[in-house]
């Protein structure tokens, strides 16, 4: 099991930018997928990005394309959320999480980290 830990959130204003980090423990296999999900009080966690940990395309939530961008450091076992332009809807818990299947399906996922509260706006 990959133990992850997100760090990088706060409180912003509504279009300022924000970059959410995830460290892995170990490094991930060659073929794990990294994503990015979020979490509104109460609402499902819902998918947010995901990459290949070796790379490739990536997919986005129709409600974040164009503003974040999901990207990796290999050789730090990090994987970043660069989110800009942030909306008082984007305010949520983040998780970052492990899986070996390309999908947005939440329950495809491994491992997940604690969470990191991101809020937009008062």
């Amino acid at each position: 099991q990959v133990q992850l830990v997100e760090s990088g959130g706060g409180s912003v204003q509504p279009g300022d930018s924000l970059r959410l980090s995830c460290v892995a423990s170990e490094r991930p296999t060659s073929r794990s997928i990294m994503g990015w999900f979020r979490q509104a009080p109460g609402k499902e966690r819902e998918f947010v990005a995901l990459c290949r940990w070796h790379g490739g395309s990536a997919i986005y939530a129709d409600s974040v394309k164009g503003r974040f961008t999901i990207s990796r450091d290999n050789p730090k076992n990090i994987v970043y959320l660069q989110m800009n332009s942030l909306k008082p809807e984007d305010t949520a818990v983040y998780y970052c999480a492990r899986g070996s299947r390309y999908t947005t399906d939440r329950g495809a996922y491994d491992d997940w980290g604690q969470g990191t509260q991101v809020t937009v706006g008062s």
